[in-house]
């Protein structure tokens, strides 16, 4: 059965520039690729699908592109520079081990064909990592929890603490951070949830399968380092952790 990613490649993905470059040809050219989830659903004030205002787009691509050129200036894994856009039920995504999605608790939340729920549930237990960002309250969580607990009806999501291995594969991070958006320097809580957590949908194993980043937009503290009004405390702490993510996401 074919794998997200070889074995073989993560190691390269981990190791200096130039390291093992025979093998960069077939293998991705050693590259990692950040692929952003397209989905069905609405976007306050916006349209459907993908086109302008879809809830998936938001902070597209700058968001992307710029956590893209922090793995190429914080770490040593080779980078394709250039964002890729994927749907569920394009088979494409077993070919990558990391997926990205936000707002899904936004407007009612996200509803998934069979063939889309399908594909995810089989790359997630074949070794992928779904990081998903950027909703915020109760109202969104429950709107987010309708689809998910679909998906792996007999597993339950748990709270991960300051502990867990996943805020200390690169750098030691104190647990889920609140990451405002622009235009809230004082990083005042969106929704009724006074505080950031992360959750896990885990295999058999303990591996975390999906990461889910509530009360926080890392996406925002991406799209927005080179603001003048956006603090680079949080716009830091967003490449830390996306950067801790990524680096589970490929060794695990």
């Amino acid at each position: 059965m074919k794998r997200v990613l070889t074995t073989f490649a993560i190691l390269f993905a981990l190791l200096p520039y130039g390291a093992l470059a025979s093998e960069q040809e077939s293998l991705f050219a050693g590259e990692f690729s950040f692929v952003r989830l397209h989905y069905d659903s609405q976007r306050s004030g916006g349209g459907f699908g993908f086109g302008f205002g879809s809830a998936w787009s938001i902070d597209y691509p700058a968001a992307d592109e710029n956590f893209l050129r922090g793995v190429t200036r914080l770490t040593n894994i080779k980078i394709n520079s250039a964002p890729i856009v994927r749907r569920l039920d394009d088979d494409d995504i077993f070919n990558y081990p990391f997926l990205y999605a936000l707002e899904m608790g936004n407007n009612g939340g996200v509803s998934f064909s069979e063939k889309e729920m399908d594909n995810l549930r089989e790359y997630l237990l074949r070794g992928g990592f779904l990081f998903i960002d950027d909703f915020w309250g109760s109202y969104e969580w429950e709107n987010f929890h309708r689809t998910f607990s679909q998906l792996f009806p007999d597993r339950e999501l748990v709270q991960l603490s300051s502990d867990h291995e996943i805020f200390h594969t690169f750098y030691d991070v104190d647990g889920a951070q609140m990451i405002p958006a622009l235009g809230n320097p004082q990083n005042t809580p969106e929704a009724d949830v006074a505080m950031a957590s992360n959750w896990a949908l885990l295999d058999d194993d303990g591996r975390v399968m999906v990461l889910v980043n509530w009360n926080s937009d890392i996406g925002d503290g991406w799209e927005h380092t080179y603001h003048p009004g956006y603090p680079t405390r949080y716009a830091n702490l967003a490449y830390q952790l996306g950067i801790n993510y990524l680096v589970y996401a490929l060794t695990h």
